[in-house]
């Protein structure tokens, strides 16, 4: 029996390898798995086609898209070039980072102040009902609530277009077609669909509080204002700074549906971004190279805003991402 278990033992995989760590932990592997799998097909395996930026990409050099790929002319940076270059770059970047420093600016802060509000709350059942119907437009898509702004806001029989008639007479603003107001009202569909829903990472930061710190703040005389000045925004401003650099990294990330939905011909000079190029040149033109080049482009960017984000956060005594 003694030689078996010495056999038995000497099988076993040493501790702090890999193999260990299967063997110890493989019903969570397991389940990880599926996600695993999924990430690897779906984001990993497409970034093969990156290559399509350093080439000359025809889809007619091979029997198959990935024919297509490895048989098209290798042209280095010349497609980037083209792009940093054309006539359309700049217009493209200067409306991206207008509407994106705009949501900054507007639309980060709103989920913050909504969490603290609804935080004071202290009736449960009125909270717990107005987290529901904040938590609502979420779920609506983007082409219901491009259908419902369009509703509201044509000049024909728009309810709310009427309202601002009264008001402004004959000068009321055509909020669907003036290119001044696009950008507001971009914002102003963002922060009526995803403010609520972006509370919660900020309510579960408050939620971990110690309560003690408000009782004691009681004691030495601290109102409402000092309490949320002194305790609750310190306790989350962690997590405040790395939504932050979320948010930095998504700088050119204007999202693609909500622009497309709203984007029309009086609009098109203010609205089109870097999404909406990426699928007018390679969707609708076929310039799969071109589109791909700008993709690249924008992604390279996000990584280093990220990454710069992360820095700045940590010389200013924040732990960051890592």
């Amino acid at each position: 029996m003694g030689e078996k278990a010495a056999a038995a033992a000497a099988k076993k995989p040493k501790a702090g390898t890999w193999k260990h760590a299967l063997q110890t932990h493989k019903w969570l592997y397991i389940m990880i798995a599926p996600g695993v799998i999924w990430m690897l097909v779906f984001c990993f395996l497409p970034m093969f086609g990156l290559l399509m930026a350093f080439e000359d990409f025809s889809p007619y050099n091979g029997d198959s898209m990935l024919g297509a790929i490895l048989h098209s002319p290798i042209v280095g940076f010349d497609v980037f070039k083209k792009f940093l270059t054309g006539p359309d770059f700049l217009t493209i970047l200067g409306n991206t980072l207008k509407i994106s420093i705009t949501s900054l600016i507007f639309y980060f802060p709103a989920p913050i102040i909504l969490a603290l509000i609804l935080n004071e709350l202290k009736n449960v059942m009125f909270k717990r009902v107005t987290q529901t119907m904040v938590y609502i437009p979420h779920f609506i898509s983007w082409v219901i609530v491009a259908t419902l702004t369009a509703q509201l806001f044509n000049t024909t029989d728009g309810f709310v277009y009427h309202i601002i008639k009264t008001v402004f007479g004959e000068n009321a603003p055509d909020i669907m077609s003036n290119p001044n107001l696009f950008v507001p009202m971009i914002i102003g569909q963002s922060m009526w669909k995803e403010t609520g829903y972006g509370t919660i990472i900020f309510l579960a930061a408050l939620s971990g509080v110690d309560v003690q710190l408000y009782e004691a703040a009681a004691v030495d005389g601290a109102n409402r204002w000092q309490k949320l000045w002194h305790i609750t925004l310190p306790a989350i401003r962690a997590t405040i700074v790395i939504m932050l650099i979320l948010k930095v990294g998504q700088l050119l990330n204007t999202g693609y549906e909500q622009i497309f939905l709203m984007q029309n011909s009086m609009n098109r000079a203010v609205s089109d971004v870097f999404d909406t190029y990426i699928y007018t040149k390679g969707v609708a033109n076929g310039n799969y190279s071109l589109a791909t080049a700008a993709g690249l482009f924008k992604s390279v960017v996000s990584m280093i805003m990220v990454l710069g984000a992360n820095r700045l956060a940590k010389v200013f005594g924040e732990s960051g991402f890592y």
